[in-house]
């Protein structure tokens, strides 16, 4: 799967006691217009997962080429592995759950259906509310490197 080239996106959460987790994610998939559905695959055992489990809500920003190093903090590559929020610019929208300022474009969920999978689970959220930006140079993941879009042909 890693020669197939995707979108970068950081899905977000709160917990019970309204801590905010976050995870980097290419395992993203729109699956619906009407009524507005996407689906997401978490592992288990990741702290976004058990968030996503107390809440049933998830928040989804997709991310634009400059935000690389987020991507990098929300998939665990750097030191702030305990608390990814710290110094992040964040905005909510209706669920609470955090969306990242800069990104290409920003989805609020709420949980419809959760289907194990191995070691994960499928969420299948219903998209609340959602919002665009100006920015066009979305983050690309291919064979474990980032990548952005050349010309369009």
């Amino acid at each position: 799967m890693r020669h197939y080239p995707t979108g970068v996106c950081v899905v977000t959460s709160l917990t019970g006691k309204q801590i905010p987790q976050g995870m980097t994610a290419n395992s993203f998939v729109s699956v619906s217009l009407d009524p507005p559905s996407v689906t997401v695959t978490m592992a288990v055992q990741s702290r976004t997962y058990q968030a996503v489990m107390e809440s049933q809500v998830f928040a989804v920003t997709m991310l634009s080429f400059h935000q690389k190093a987020l991507a990098d903090r929300f998939a665990g590559r750097t030191e702030e592995d305990n608390d990814r929020f710290v110094g992040v610019d964040s905005f909510t929208l209706q669920t609470g759950a955090p969306l990242l300022v800069g990104g290409l474009a920003w989805l609020d969920c709420r949980v419809v259906h959760s289907y194990p999978v191995g070691a994960s689970t499928l969420f299948v959220g219903e998209v609340l509310i959602s919002k665009a930006s100006d920015e066009v140079e979305p983050l690309v993941y291919l064979n474990q490197k980032f990548h952005k879009l050349g010309d369009e042909i």
